[in-house]
């Protein structure tokens, strides 16, 4: 993904046999049909547009369609800005596919701390596994599909741009392009319009340059057609866009369902010995971020003394707000027969080769350990 918006899948239908023979290197025909250059006819501009000058992200110099799928993934519910120094770390120690499906679950983990949404990184690896068993990297789009982690957009991004495969993408720039340019206020969160969408997507698409002309659309949206203030009197695409000659563009797209805002207090306790600091990890059955390393909760330690008052610290995920107090705290081990959760003692140094949690992270900044 080269934009900034989260990607929307479309499709529900089952996924492929990952075992088919697709799956090793068959090519599936069934293309869908595109129309391209359209948009009104205004291809060409919004082509001639991106070549002229684009954000130079790293993912945009390579055609290796593993480095693409990495970039994908990392893209997923995350800006471009945030994402270039994992992606560059990951690749170094991660330059192959091979590497990545040999690696340690908890090393990717590690190099995937800080980006959230840490199902991706196990998907990600699951599907490492099962291309590197394959012994040849999927090159159409229905066993790109299959893969564990991979949904429409994703698998029409790495086909259109690692294939050059005339598959459409629908992230929610392009919701927010098409929205636009159609003057369409249907609620973008129903499965029908974006499916509506999606063909509209289809029937623009350059099948001559379809890598390019999906990363141009999303990069028109991500960098001129904003949510607020629409640039629209650089866009390529101004003299098409029924809905900026209604004056209604900024009003668009439409998105009715949004889930209320939920807050989360809470408190995290830095504990030393010496210079380790006392972490406490998720259970590997946990629904959320299971394995990785915590700074403890109060009722971890129900016998900890509280001492002072760093400060707080916010996250947010999806639309739970945490605000989170940080304080130092003093404790005694608990004994080798308490059930509780696992703790251990870390040196600084050893942070960077763990999966540690965003907020652990954040927590840890704010005292200056990290």
């Amino acid at each position: 993904m080269n934009a900034d918006e989260p990607q929307m899948n479309v499709d529900k239908k089952p996924k492929p046999d990952p075992r088919s023979s697709a799956f090793i290197g068959g090519h599936d025909h069934s293309l869908p049909a595109s129309q391209g250059p359209g948009v009104g006819g205004h291809g060409e501009k919004l082509l001639a547009w991106y070549r002229q000058g684009h954000r130079d992200l790293p993912w945009r110099r390579t055609a290796d369609p593993y480095r693409i799928w990495v970039s994908e993934i990392m893209l997923q519910q995350t800006r471009a800005q945030a994402v270039i120094p994992y992606y560059q770390r990951f690749l170094e120690r991660f330059p192959t596919v091979d590497a990545l499906a040999a690696a340690a679950e908890e090393d990717v983990l590690a190099l995937w701390s800080g980006l959230g949404y840490y199902s991706r990184a196990r998907n990600l690896h699951r599907a490492a596994r099962l291309v590197a068993g394959a012994g040849s990297f999927p090159r159409d789009y229905d066993a790109l599909r299959a893969l564990p982690g991979i949904g429409d957009y994703t698998a029409a991004a790495i086909a259109s741009i690692a294939f050059q495969l005339p598959y459409a993408v629908l992230d929610g720039n392009v919701l927010r392009v098409v929205a636009r340019v159609e003057n369409d206020a249907s609620d973008i969160t129903a499965t029908r319009t974006r499916g509506r969408f999606r063909a509209v997507a289809q029937e623009w698409l350059d099948p001559r340059h379809p890598g390019m002309f999906n990363q141009a659309l999303m990069e028109l949206g991500a960098t001129l057609c904003l949510p607020r203030n629409p640039l629209c009197l650089v866009c390529p695409l101004a003299a098409v866009c029924r809905a900026r000659e209604e004056g209604v563009a900024a009003q668009l797209p439409v998105k009715l369902r949004k889930t209320a805002a939920e807050q989360i207090d809470g408190t995290l306790l830095i504990v030393r010995r010496g210079c380790r600091i006392l972490l406490r990890q998720r259970d590997a059955a946990a629904r959320r971020m299971p394995g990785f390393w915590d700074l403890p909760a109060p009722e971890d330690l129900p016998a900890a003394r509280t001492g002072r008052h760093f400060g707080e610290i916010r996250h947010t995920i999806t639309h739970y707000h945490y605000t989170l107090t940080v304080m130092a705290a003093s404790w005694a081990p608990l004994p080798k027969a308490n059930p509780g959760p696992r703790f251990g003692w870390f040196r600084p140094m050893r942070l960077a080769g763990i999966p540690l949690s965003t907020t652990a992270r954040k927590a840890l900044k704010l005292v200056g350990i990290l």
